[in-house]
């Protein structure tokens, strides 16, 4: 049964920086919100086969169950068809030209997903300022317990291009690592870079294609330096059934990159 929480906060060791983010990975969308959908059931399960990261929350618990000290995990148990955290909630967001700013109105097929004039007010009140709130407050915990705070954001994307995307004709490698240019310093990324090219090889690593820069909570975005912060994204069919199917044998490969990263991060 899934969590009936909007978000969950996992703790991990009391003095560990390093929290895995992982915003994406739920299909879950109240009764009230899926109300204001305008899809059918058939083509909502369609979409959220499509849009959702699988399998992306047990791979970052897998990862926290063997890496040599728990990180902390912040997991959203929500679809990003109700509100997408990682979004600018203003005109900053570059997707709000495809219809996909912090409250979607289009879907990945750039197809309309809530009526035309849908006030999207009421769901950033209801999910997306809190949850940015709780994110904030758990990067906070991090710097007071352990002086730096280190945002790994778990995603993955699809093998092949989605309409909805808006550099999609890109290098799509098996594993794509966002960076920010003041928040991922060259020793996050080659920390990434050897965890994960040593299973997935080193050319199957690629940086910033398909998509680009990593989640930082506001507060700290641009101005603090003790939070750092990096993307993963890993491309679907290393790790699982195209859309939407189960996992297949390549996660335990990804969940063992993971954990040898936070690892690595955790004495950093």
């Amino acid at each position: 049964m899934s969590d009936p929480r909007p978000f969950t906060l996992v703790p991990g060791a009391a003095g560990s920086p390093v929290v895995l983010h992982v915003p994406h990975g739920s299909r879950r969308i109240p009764r009230q919100v899926r109300e204001g959908i305008s899809l059918d059931d058939a083509a909502l399960e369609r979409e959220l086969d499509h849009i959702t990261d699988a399998h992306t929350a047990e791979l970052a618990a897998s990862a926290a169950e063997i890496a040599p000290n728990a990180p902390w995990r912040f997991v959203n148990n929500l679809s990003r068809l109700v509100v997408d955290p990682e979004r600018f909630p203003d005109e900053r967001e570059e997707m709000l030209a495809v219809g996909m700013g912090a409250v979607y109105t289009r879907t990945t097929h750039r197809e309309p997903l809530r009526p035309p004039g849908a006030d999207p007010g009421p769901l950033l009140e209801a999910y997306f300022h809190p949850y940015a709130d709780a994110m904030t407050a758990a990067v906070e915990s991090r710097l007071a317990a352990a002086g730096r705070a280190v945002i790994i954001d778990v995603h993955s994307y699809p093998a092949l291009p989605l309409p909805y995307e808006l550099h999609g004709t890109g290098p799509r490698p098996p594993v794509c690592l966002g960076t920010d240019p003041f928040h991922t310093p060259p020793e996050l990324l080659a920390a990434a870079e050897a965890a994960f090219g040593s299973r997935v090889g080193h050319d199957g690593i690629g940086h910033d294609s398909p998509f680009a820069g990593t989640y930082v909570p506001l507060r700290h975005y641009g101005t603090d330096r003790r939070v750092t912060a990096l993307m993963i994204e890993i491309r679907r069919d290393t790790y699982m059934s195209e859309p939407g199917g189960p996992a297949g044998p390549g996660f335990d490969v990804l969940a063992g990159a993971l954990a040898e990263l936070v690892g690595v991060l955790e004495v950093g």
